[in-house]
């Protein structure tokens, strides 16, 4: 079974999907998971063919009025308040977990489950490049759902897995993480960069898992986020420069190690460093 590889950042716009869409076509053969399901924008680079599209649903109570007495029960079972008692009984499935415990309780049977449909997953080739991407439906409140289902899909995948990661610390991160073997922390030469490099690296450390640091959009300037790295120990893998090359490259939705990039050799040196740590 090949590593998986979390790539994370404190904040969107630190070029997270620079270094997970280059490391994986770097890698020859491979996978790339985006999990950023609110704004996936991996595909905008990998330009997939050949996509199969999954739709994703979560079951929610449904209920039947004509068998509620007004026990309350559920609602009182209810640890998320998506569950009220005003002459009805009332559901609020955007705050709804799909944990069927309410239906489970219910002593009249008055509760059932029925299907809401979330958002999709799409999985599709770029060269030799499998690519898998979730997209979260506009105005659902979790995507973790859709993400167990993307990494639920490279459970047992042979080849080397890069998962792009949704921006900051929230529970979609932790989802994302969760079953990674290294962590890759992306962050910008800023005070604020600073800041939301050290949010990420307290959620990696709550989960124990072993990490390294790429800094991206460095200079000659003085680099808050680097002097963090240092003071903590946290082992720097690559700088990537502030580079107008490689800044046009991407706003044009082109992989710098796919086109004729002069510094390209960084994301492979990069893919080597990260190879080596999951031995």
């Amino acid at each position: 079974m090949a590593a998986k590889i979390a790539v994370l950042s404190g904040k969107g716009g630190t070029g997270k999907t620079l270094v997970s869409v280059n490391l994986a076509l770097a890698a020859n053969k491979a996978v790339y998971v985006d999990c950023d399901v609110e704004e996936p924008n991996g595909h905008l680079f990998f330009k997939p063919t050949t996509i199969k599209k999954e739709d994703i649903f979560v079951k929610i109570p449904s209920i039947d009025k004509n068998l509620c007495t007004g026990c309350k029960k559920c609602v009182e079972f209810c640890k998320f308040n998506a569950l009220a008692y005003a002459k009805e009984l009332i559901v609020f499935d955007e705050v709804c977990h799909s944990c069927g415990g309410c239906v489970m309780i219910c002593p009249q049977k008055a509760l059932n489950e029925k299907d809401k449909f979330i958002g999709t997953v799409k999985t599709g080739i770029s060269e030799n490049v499998k690519t898998i991407t979730g997209e979260l439906k506009t105005g659902e409140a979790s995507g973790v759902p859709i993400i167990k289902n993307l990494l639920n899909k490279v459970k047992d995948e042979k080849e080397l897995v890069f998962i792009d990661c949704p921006p900051g610390s929230a529970c979609t991160v932790m989802e994302s993480i969760a079953d990674a073997d290294f962590c890759l922390l992306v962050a910008e030469p800023t005070v604020f960069g600073s800041h939301n490099l050290e949010m990420v690296y307290e959620l990696i450390k709550v989960f124990k898992k072993p990490c390294a640091v790429v800094l991206n959009k460095t200079t000659q300037e003085k680099n808050p986020s680097e002097e963090f790295c240092i003071k903590n120990g946290i082992i720097i893998f690559q700088k990537i420069p502030f580079d107008q090359e490689l800044g046009e490259l991407n706003s044009n939705g082109k992989i710098a190690v796919r086109e004729n990039y002069s510094k390209k050799s960084l994301f492979y040196d990069l893919l080597d460093k990260v190879r080596e740590a999951v031995k």
